[in-house]
């Protein structure tokens, strides 16, 4: 891709999107009183996953969230996935699974606040979010302002692209 500015947008939308799974981590991990309260905090043995998934989650699929929200293992599974996806737009490396990791979770997400009362199409952030990272993925955007092309050329990430 030859277009400097449509090179500067992605790596902006990049960081952006960076930004949104990294804030999510820290507010849930310490509780920085924004979404998260501090006495609900993952470090103060809070569940990043049982408000949501347990009192949020509405429409067809909510008794599987509510039966999964705020147990140990999607906890972890949680945080960890908003950790490496954040990280992964951040550096602009392991761009392949972090976005569709990304894209997973954010779709998770849509499916558990079905049917959405306010949108005959049932679009929200969680889908834009979907549609962005893949915009990010299939531009290969960690290739701008980021540690993308050096990690492109390591012997690890030519033996194994799915790494790319």
């Amino acid at each position: 891709m030859q277009n400097k500015p449509l090179k500067t947008a992605l790596a902006i939308l990049r960081y952006l999107m960076a930004l949104q799974f990294l804030w999510a981590f820290f507010d849930k991990l310490l509780g920085l009183g924004f979404s998260t309260k501090p006495e609900n905090a993952w470090i103060r043995s809070g569940s990043p996953t049982a408000g949501f998934l347990t009192k949020g989650a509405t429409g067809p699929l909510s008794s599987i969230y509510n039966t999964i929200g705020g147990k140990g293992v999607v906890d972890w599974l949680f945080m960890l996935a908003l950790l490496f996806v954040g990280t992964a737009l951040l550096l602009g490396i392991v761009m392949k699974i972090g976005t569709v990791s990304g894209a997973v979770l954010m779709f998770f997400m849509w499916s558990a606040t079905l049917p959405k009362p306010n949108n005959l199409f049932q679009i929200d952030e969680h889908i834009i979010y979907v549609l962005v990272l893949l915009v990010l993925l299939f531009a290969k955007a960690g290739q701008y302002a980021g540690l993308g092309k050096i990690w492109t050329k390591t012997k690890l990430v030519r033996q194994a692209p799915a790494l790319e």
